[in-house]
């Protein structure tokens, strides 16, 4: 049997947004050049202006991406929060838990139909655990792989590259004081938004602002940094952007084409049908079809968590509840 959520009649959604406190970190985890797992925070980098007129092409040709077709579920997020438990000796409360990424796709649904999502979910100890489907996500990649690029537009490739590439130019390991002279002025050998030059352009990069903006809001990011390119992928200028301006900016000086209030109390209605609806074990699927006005919750496996929760995320938080009750008796 399935349920349905109604992103239609997208008015309902409109006014004030719902309450919701500033996120707050309670821990952390990094991924070494071999995306291999590290509870530390040795990901971090520091920012430093790229030089402008930097080619973003450059190291295309040589470039390995990462190779992201296995499925690492909610791994390396419940290893972090498993770590703080036994480290604090309670459990971490929260009615779901998944990754930024899952959550963007809820905040964004009320704006864009033009993509689908598939998650899989599951209840456990009263927590709602989300992750991607994999199998959906590796589809999808593959049938944008095999999209052609309008005439005279760069691939899909070639843009993911730009942005990777931006990033790279734009971080250091050290702080600039502590980083040599060379590293810095050679970051272009090491390994963005287009210029807006009319209307659609416009519109495109209010959607990708949304995108900014929601990504930032979610994790309490203060300020973002807009690199704009040419269409050949030369960067031309930054721009600093103050994350909570976003909104009010596209509603004033934009096309107004989405709105902030409304994407808080669309994700915040969403989480409530999924909380009243995932109320039994099993695997759940939360699905969008492309262009699709509803999202769809249906059991896919009667009993089990599937892999979504590695056992040694169950047995630990077992034992951690047979600690508590033994505890409090």
């Amino acid at each position: 049997m399935s349920s349905s959520f109604d992103i239609q009649p997208v008015g309902r959604f409109h006014g004030q947004s719902a309450v919701i406190k500033r996120p707050k970190e309670i821990a952390c985890f990094s991924y070494d050049d071999e995306h291999k797992f590290r509870l530390d925070d040795s990901s971090i980098r520091y920012y430093y202006p790229p030089t402008l007129g930097a080619d973003l092409s450059k190291g295309f040709d040589t470039f390995e991406k990462l190779d992201d077709t296995a499925d690492d579920h909610l791994d390396s997020l419940l290893k972090t929060i498993m770590a703080l438990e036994q480290k604090e000796g309670k459990r971490v409360e929260a009615d779901v838990i998944t990754w930024r990424g899952m959550m963007t796709k809820f905040l964004a649904a009320i704006f864009t139909d033009r993509d689908g999502f598939e998650m899989n979910a599951t209840l456990f100890q009263g927590t709602i655990f989300i992750e991607e489907n994999h199998g959906y996500k590796l589809d999808s990649q593959r049938r944008q792989s095999q999209q052609r690029p309008q005439p005279g537009r760069p691939s899909q490739d070639m843009m993911s590259f730009w942005g990777y590439k931006f990033e790279t130019l734009c971080l250091l390991p050290t702080t600039w004081d502590e980083t040599p002279r060379d590293f810095i002025e050679n970051r272009e050998n090491e390994i963005t938004s287009a210029e807006i030059r009319g209307d659609r352009d416009m519109v495109n990069f209010e959607r990708k602002l949304m995108k900014f903006w929601i990504q930032s809001f979610l994790l309490g990011v203060p300020k973002i940094i807009v690199g704009f390119r040419t269409p050949d992928g030369i960067l031309k200028r930054l721009e600093n952007i103050s994350t909570a301006s976003i909104p009010s900016t596209v509603q004033r000086k934009g096309k107004a084409t989405w709105d902030g209030n409304m994407c808080i109390n669309f994700a915040a209605g969403l989480l409530d049908f999924l909380k009243a609806t995932i109320t039994e074990d099993g695997v759940w699927r939360i699905r969008r079809k492309e262009r699709s006005s509803t999202i769809e919750v249906f059991r896919v496996e009667e009993a089990g968590h599937g892999d979504i929760i590695p056992d040694d995320f169950l047995n630990w938080r077992i034992k951690l509840s047979v600690q508590s009750q033994t505890s409090s008796g």
